[in-house]
């Protein structure tokens, strides 16, 4: 079975983000491997080292992007797709996808794994637009993932319960940061990342017209400092009442 994994790198979560003149963060600080699609590599790995297989790793980037998709390698995934091009620069979330969809239906891969959303944009609309894209079913926010033949059974908890979907591959599964603990690189898969092969293509490799962005950011605005709260001291006859008055007029109660 082949297994594409989506992968992206992103600032650095500890470090302190900035915005660029035409409102996108900026990329030239710390950069890593979005922590969440450390997820999708180990699960997808140890679905591999049950059933055999393959798992490629595919992201959309700059050229810098290589270091997000070794770490990945150096985990243990077999090779790596960038798609890098100076047209994608600023892409939303279509065009990203579209880009995307090519690079795995180039690969053939039976089962795509992605993060719930990046830690970046933080949009959540990428994976439901890729499984559109490539015309196949999407079962999201996994806890955990099943492959037996050609039938993956995902388990889910929502706030209503817990729930278990199947679908038929191939299929498109979002994972959760429940599934698994992420391995760590060892140093013989480190060395061993630098050999392994990752394909760099462009918009005109994947035949994909690169066109306008659907969507932008207009503008940035600082949120609102929020006010100071009111203070109320008990007197040992009225404090209950007033906090009582003030719930009501919140309509807490």
């Amino acid at each position: 079975m082949k297994i594409a994994v989506t992968v992206k790198q992103v600032p650095d979560p500890n470090g302190t983000p900035g915005l660029d003149s035409d409102n996108t963060l900026m990329r030239d600080r710390e950069v890593v491997l979005d922590p969440g699609d450390e997820y999708g590599i180990e699960e997808a790995l140890q679905l591999k080292e049950k059933s055999g297989g393959e798992v490629v790793l595919v992201s959309m980037g700059p050229d810098k992007a290589r270091d997000a998709i070794r770490k990945g390698l150096s985990m243990g995934a077999d090779r790596g797709v960038l798609i890098s091009d100076p047209q994608l620069a600023g892409a939303d979330a279509l065009l990203t996808a579209k880009a995307l969809a090519a690079a795995i239906r180039s690969e053939g891969a039976e089962l795509v794994i992605c993060a719930t959303e990046s830690y970046d944009g933080s949009t959540g609309m990428v994976p439901p637009m890729l499984a559109e894209l490539l015309g196949v079913p999407q079962l999201t926010f996994a806890k955990q993932v099943e492959v037996a033949g050609q039938q993956v059974t995902v388990h889910r908890q929502t706030e209503a319960g817990y729930q278990v979907l199947e679908a038929e591959l191939p299929a498109l599964v979002t994972v959760t940061a429940g599934i698994a603990e992420p391995r760590y690189a060892s140093l013989k898969g480190i060395m061993a990342a630098r050999s392994k092969e990752v394909k760099v293509m462009t918009l005109a490799d994947l035949q994909v017209e690169p066109g306008r962005p659907a969507e932008s950011v207009e503008s940035i605005e600082e949120a609102a400092a929020r006010a100071a709260g009111e203070i109320v001291e008990d007197d040992g006859s009225s404090g209950v009442e007033r906090i009582m008055a003030a719930l009501t007029a919140a309509k807490v109660i």
